[in-house]
């Protein structure tokens, strides 16, 4: 059962489970400040519990709950509220707290979608030179899932990111060699970046031959904006 129809909602939709709640609908923008949107996913996760309380509940939380930048903010506070009641709340469950996930499309304003268009278009960038972002496949982040759930580790917090991080400076220098082009850059001395923790994970991007960060965005790249 899917709930949602966004970038993550769409990655199961062809592998549907009819014991299994993914639950895909949440607050996604991370400077919201609305009570109503954050009421709107409260009630929903609650009825879905309510009425489902045989199934396997996944919810789809954020990294960004690390990010000192952050702390305090309505959406990491919200966000820690609904791992709370979700923990509360579901027999099974399993909460994923994933970075910042690139696929086919998605708000324009994401970092990956703002940089290839910027570098397309002979844009300036401006690149805050201390900080850091986590990119992750979407297609890792359906198949790690599904790992999860056939090794049945259930009733935990994961974080569902990357190995490594990148400086924006990286992303736009890999993202240039991508389009073999070149653009403006204006540097800019801020910015800042956390560290993402996914031992139950890391065996998954060994396994798959996914270690060289360099190549992880250039095949990112070749499958979401050739």
């Amino acid at each position: 059962m899917i709930v949602g129809n966004g970038l993550i909602a769409s990655l199961f939709v062809d592998n549907d489970d009819e014991n299994v709640i993914f639950f895909a609908s949440g607050v996604s923008n991370s400077l919201e400040t609305r009570v109503e949107e954050f009421l709107r996913e409260e009630n929903l996760i609650k009825n879905t519990i309510s009425e489902n309380t045989d199934k396997v509940f996944v919810y789809f939380s954020t990294c960004s709950i690390y990010d000192s930048s952050k702390t305090g903010s309505d959406y990491v506070l919200h966000k820690l509220k609904m791992e709370q009641l979700i923990k509360k709340s579901c027999p099974q469950f399993l909460i994923l707290r994933v970075s910042n996930a690139v696929g086919k499309g998605g708000n324009p304003n994401l970092l990956m979608n703002y940089i290839v268009k910027a570098v397309k278009n002979d844009e300036t960038i401006n690149v805050h030179t201390q900080a850091t972002r986590n990119l992750i496949d979407v297609d890792d982040i359906r198949n790690v899932t599904f790992d999860l759930l056939k090794q049945q580790s259930l009733n935990k917090i994961i974080n569902v990111a990357y190995s490594k991080n990148y400086s924006i400076l990286e992303i736009v220098e890999i993202v240039e060699k991508f389009y073999n082009k070149k653009v403006n850059i204006n540097l800019l001395k801020s910015g800042s970046g956390y560290d993402i923790n996914i031992p139950e994970i890391e065996q998954y991007f060994i396994e798959t031959n996914q270690a060289g960060k360099e190549i992880y965005l250039y095949n990112i790249l070749q499958k979401y904006f050739y």
